[in-house]
Formats: C-alpha cells, sequence, structure tokens
C-alpha cells in the first residue's frame, strides 16, 4: 500500500506541475479569469468543467500558496527537480504579486470573492507554502515576504483585543469595506500563521493575536468542534463548509503545543470529532453540511475528506495513539477512488475529482475539477507516508494490499 500511495502522489504532482499550473505570464488561451492579476506565470488553474472543457479561477493567491505547500511536502518522495522548479514558480507567482512600496508594503493581492478586493484570509491562507520553500530551499526572500505580508494583516486587518479581523480590503481605495455577510470581522487561525510567525521573529504581538483568536474561537464555538456564525458557514441556512473545521480547529494543536493547555487540544479533538460525524459512509464529503449532518444529494468536496484525514493525522499524533485510524482508512480509500487514472480527457489525468454538481437536463459531465482536491490530497499522502516511517503500526491498512 506504502508503494501505491507514492505512486498516486507522483500522479497528483504531475497533474498540478504540467497540467493545472501556468508556465506564461499571460493567460493561456482558453483561460478564462476575472481577478486583476497582470501576472499568471506559476499560478494553478482552480476549476475545470469536464462537461465544458473550460479551465477558471476562483482566488488564484491562496490555492497556489497551498500547491506550494503541498509540492514541499512531496518533494522527500519524489526528490524531483522539477518538483523544486515548479515550486519556485509558484513561490514566485505570489512574489509577482506581493505589493512591494508605500503603506501597504507587503500585502499579498489575494483576490478571491471580488476581482479587485483582497480576502485577509485568502492571504493568510497562502504564507504557509512561502514558509515550506523557505525550509526547502534556505532562501530568505521567500521567508521575508511572509513575514510582511502577515505584519500587513497584523497591523491593518486585525481588531486588537477582540480575537476578529476585518476581512475585505480594497488596495485602490486603500481602506476595508463592510463585509457583505454581515459580520464585523472573522476569528482568522489559519494554519496558526501568526504563532509561526512569533516562532521565527520573536515578536510578542504576533503571539497575542494568535491566542486572542483561539479564545474568541472557544467563545464563539458552534456547534461543537465547529463556527456556524462566521462565514463561509451560515446559520440562516444552517450549513456548514467542509473546511471551516480544519482552517479553525486544526490550529489549536499548535496552540496546545506552544502552552500545554489542555484546553485547546480538547477543541482540536472536537474538530476531529466534527469530521467523523460529517464524512459519509463511503468516506466522502459534502460541500454544504448541516447542523444535523444531513446534506444535499450533490455538490461532493472531496477537499474536505483530505483536510479531515490531515487533522485526524495529527490529533492521533498530539495524544500518541491512532484514535481515528479507522477514518483514516475509509477516507483515504475515497480519495484514491476519486483520482482519475485512464481518462479519456488528458486534462483529468492524475487529479482528484472534487464536485458532481447536480443534474441540469442534459446528459452532460456533472464533474467538476477544483485544483483544491488535488492540492489536498497530496498534503494528506504526504503526512501520512511521513507519519508510516516513525508509527508504523498505527494504520495497519498501510501493510495490507491496494485499498
Amino acid at each position: 500500500m506504502i508503494d501505491q500511495l507514492k505512486e498516486r502522489l507522483r500522479l497528483a504532482v504531475v497533474w498540478i506541475t504540467e497540467i493545472a499550473q501556468v508556465k506564461t505570464e499571460t493567460l493561456p488561451e482558453g483561460v478564462t479569469a476575472r481577478h486583476k492579476h497582470s501576472f499568471w506565470k506559476g499560478c494553478l488553474k482552480g476549476e475545470y468543467s469536464v462537461a465544458r472543457k473550460k479551465w477558471w479561477f476562483f482566488c488564484p493567491v491562496w490555492h497556489t500558496g497551498q500547491a506550494l505547500k503541498a509540492l514541499c511536502l512531496a518533494q522527500p518522495f519524489l526528490n524531483s527537480e522539477k518538483v523544486t522548479l515548479a515550486g519556485r514558480l509558484c513561490a514566485d507567482f505570489l512574489l509577482a504579486n506581493t505589493v512591494e512600496e508605500g503603506a501597504d508594503a507587503g500585502l499579498l493581492l489575494a483576490y478571491e470573492d471580488d476581482a479587485d478586493q483582497v480576502n485577509t484570509s485568502a492571504i493568510l491562507e497562502a504564507l504557509d507554502g512561502w514558509l515550506y520553500f523557505f525550509r526547502l530551499t534556505g532562501e530568505r526572500k521567500y521567508l521575508s515576504a511572509a513575514v510582511k505580508a502577515a505584519d500587513w494583516v497584523a497591523r491593518k486587518a486585525y481588531l486588537k483585543g477582540e480575537g476578529l479581523f476585518l476581512d475585505c480590503y480594497d488596495p485602490a481605495r486603500k481602506e476595508f469595506i463592510p463585509s457583505r455577510f454581515g459580520v464585523k470581522g472573522r476569528p482568522l487561525l489559519d494554519d496558526a500563521i501568526f504563532l509561526k510567525m512569533y516562532s521565527l521573529t520573536g515578536e510578542k504581538l504576533y503571539r497575542q493575536i494568535f491566542l486572542e483568536t483561539a479564545e474568541r474561537l472557544l467563545q464563539d464555538e458552534d456547534p461543537v468542534g465547529n463556527w456556524v456564525d462566521y462565514p463561509p458557514a451560515s446559520r440562516p441556512r444552517g450549513s456548514i463548509h467542509p473546511r471551516h473545521a480544519y482552517w479553525w480547529g486544526r490550529p489549536f494543536l499548535s496552540a496546545y503545543r506552544e502552552t500545554g493547555k489542555e484546553k485547546y487540544l480538547a477543541c482540536a479533538q472536537r474538530s476531529a470529532g466534527w469530521y467523523q460525524k460529517a464524512m459519509r459512509a463511503d468516506g466522502g464529503l459534502f460541500r454544504n453540511t448541516y447542523l444535523d449532518f444531513n446534506t444535499a444529494s450533490f455538490g461532493h468536496a472531496t477537499s474536505g475528506v483530505a483536510c479531515a484525514v490531515i487533522l485526524w493525522l495529527e490529533t492521533d499524533l498530539a495524544v500518541n495513539q491512532p484514535c481515528f485510524a479507522p477514518q483514516v482508512e475509509k477516507a483515504v480509500g475515497y480519495l484514491l477512488r476519486m483520482q482519475f487514472l485512464t481518462p479519456s480527457d488528458p486534462n483529468l489525468t492524475g487529479c482528484i475529482l472534487e464536485k458532481v454538481m447536480p443534474p441540469d437536463g442534459t446528459d452532460a459531465s456533472p464533474y467538476h475539477i477544483r485544483d483544491l482536491g488535488t492540492i489536498f490530497f497530496v498534503q494528506a499522502l504526504a503526512k501520512l507516508l511521513a507519519a508510516s516511517s516513525h508509527k508504523p503500526d498505527w494504520y495497519p491498512f498501510l501493510t495490507r494490499g491496494k485499498t
């Protein structure tokens, strides 16, 4: 099984680096974009409709940052110069879309929902890629860029003492605009970035921001292990985003390691438990999971399954026992079944099916590809392979045959 996982990892990385990654400074022919980026080389084409054979983007910056992280995690198992070169393209795409001078120096132009508005969460979700690439190459310019971007968020977006961040910034007007979701701000703990920045710089403000945000999340937790009152979850609909508990629950493991406080570990365990309840009988997950753990019949989110594997694995490591071994096995089996191995469409080879769309009255393919499915698939498999080397007995399915 280990050899199978390594081969599936390789195929997914080839899709990221040779099919999804843009290799030209301008947009390739036939790829549409609404975001105001002028330099595209190195970013990932995020969305692909199998029915229409069309590519487009959702949020090029944070998707590319997470792709960079995935490539760095995979590199020890692939040992490929091509992977490092592709990672450099990702890292340099982020550099090319960073403000270098003036009052907004350090701002990473992470356009997401709007073509010309920067999302704070999208900035934070991109930064781990730079940190991983710095550790891989030792090139300090990437570390410096990550620190400057985080510092911009700390200075401009954070509401001191509240554990909340303003979320939508207009670079042209140089001001934040009111949230379309009607919230004052969001408690963004994504990838424990501010705790990492404290570790790298010694700046105590970053640690304070991280722990204030963690406390806000503990205060506002609802339902157990999740946060329905903050977008992209929705209290009125009663629906929760598939990566919500990953972005906000997983960093509590870092809070526990930093402070030794059991309440932080307990929160991470509750988020891991939320995924356990949200996972379907075959190992899948849906884009919208409701408060009663019901779902629609379509709109799957395979990226959420991969994020659950990462959270389960890291929670097991934190308590030093394989509490979630059955869930990891079921989820990995599902992930492997979602990988295209011999498709007729060459754009699909090696990638992960993210979503099945509802019927539209035709016989067109309902398959929808998001780069995130493959990105988090790579991250999950790489972390599982790394853990298996020093915890070989934790997940027995790894020593059996193919799943």
